[in-house]
């Protein structure tokens, strides 16, 4: 590699390249500046030292010429010493700055090739550090969405393994007469897929909820109407279970900007989740009150709670608490997803709490509220 070359690609030698620069320019200003000066201030003395002493020339150009000699030995002794300093300056810079960088460049090349779990040392509390420290968030984000990933893909493989293997099943049954042809064998298989069709169903709306491609049309909406509307739809099902299920949204409270069939469908989710996870005897509760330029509305039960290490992540995608539970007694954890993203798209925000297990939760929709 050339000369050239190197100062293109490594920014230790652009450093050490720069401050020599530096100390050249500095160096031949000061020559320049020695050169125009020096020699007049001296005959002034010289001149001076003449009138004093008498006339004797070999004795002033004697001086004249060791003062100038003296002169430029004490410039070149500086500019060498300038140099070594700004080769020893360039070798610690480069150490504490370029070796940092290239661990970076290095680590960030491994990543690339999929080795997430890549980290590099916090060199100072710098912004180096600070650099140093996004990269490293950076790679556990990265690492966190590749094992989404991978656990997308097995979630979905057993998804739809399920319901296609109990098709298959019935399916061989029928076809090897092991199973009657009734009505009963026709309605199960028919079940299966249209539990698949949901699955495929779910998907589908998630994408398009990432993208941005859910047409969502606000306008002022009355919040006692959505949530009553809400609850109407799913009451019957909480009386089947025997969960109470109740409305408090006091009068007065301003109309919010909603597309109805929207945040229905998230209200309708998040009373949902709730009946799933509340046991028979329990409550649950929709509850709304005004805030500063918006309106929450709360979905609070009283089932078993969410730990406070899951909090932060019940509304990515296919995220479950318990792993162990299967879509049917679950959910396959779309729901919570697509809800976030419909909010959002309304301007407003979602949120989870909860006291910790056995200790009910409670999902916060805010909404804007109409001027």
């Amino acid at each position: 590699m050339t000369a050239l070359g190197m100062l293109r690609r490594r920014l230790g030698w652009k450093l050490l390249a720069s401050y020599l620069l530096v100390i050249l320019v500095g160096a031949v200003v000061l020559w320049t500046t020695a050169q125009a000066l020096a020699p007049a201030a001296l005959s002034q003395h010289l001149a001076l030292m003449a009138r004093v002493l008498g006339e004797r020339s070999e004795l002033g150009a004697a001086l004249f010429g060791s003062v100038r000699g003296a002169m430029t030995t004490a410039l070149a002794v500086a500019t060498v010493a300038a140099i070594l300093t700004a080769v020893a300056v360039s070798l610690f810079v480069t150490r504490r700055i370029v070796a940092p960088i290239q661990a970076m460049a290095r680590a960030s090349t491994r990543i690339a090739a999929g080795r997430y779990g890549e980290r590099v040392p916090v060199p100072s509390a710098d912004e180096l550090g600070e650099l140093a420290t996004h990269f490293n968030q950076m790679a556990e984000t990265l690492e966190r969405i590749e094992a989404r990933r991978r656990d997308l893909i097995a979630d979905v493989a057993h998804e739809l393994r399920t319901p296609l293997a109990s098709i298959a099943g019935y399916m061989e049954g029928l076809l090897d007469g092991v199973m009657p042809a009734q009505p009963e064998t026709f309605h199960r298989a028919h079940r299966e897929a249209i539990r698949l069709q949901r699955l495929v169903d779910d998907l589908q709306e998630l994408s398009r909820a990432e993208a941005g491609q859910v047409p969502v049309h606000p306008r002022p909406v009355e919040v006692r109407g959505l949530t009553e509307a809400a609850a109407t739809r799913l009451r019957p099902q909480f009386d089947d279970k025997d969960v109470a299920l109740t409305v408090d949204v006091p009068r007065g409270l301003p109309p919010v900007l909603a597309d109805p069939d929207r945040i229905g469908q998230v209200l309708t989710n998040l009373l949902g989740n709730a009946l799933q996870y509340t046991p028979a005897g329990g409550r649950v509760e929709i509850r709304a009150r005004r805030e500063d330029g918006s309106v929450a509305i709360a979905v609070v039960d009283t089932g078993i709670g969410i730990p406070a290490e899951h909090l932060p992540h019940v509304f990515d995608r296919f995220y479950r608490v318990d792993r162990s539970r299967a879509r049917a007694s679950g959910g396959s954890g779309i729901g919570l997803t697509i809800a976030r993203h419909l909010v959002e798209a309304h301007g407003g925000s979602i949120h989870a709490e909860s006291a910790g297990p056995g200790r009910g939760s409670t999902f916060t929709v805010t909404l804007p509220a109409v001027p």
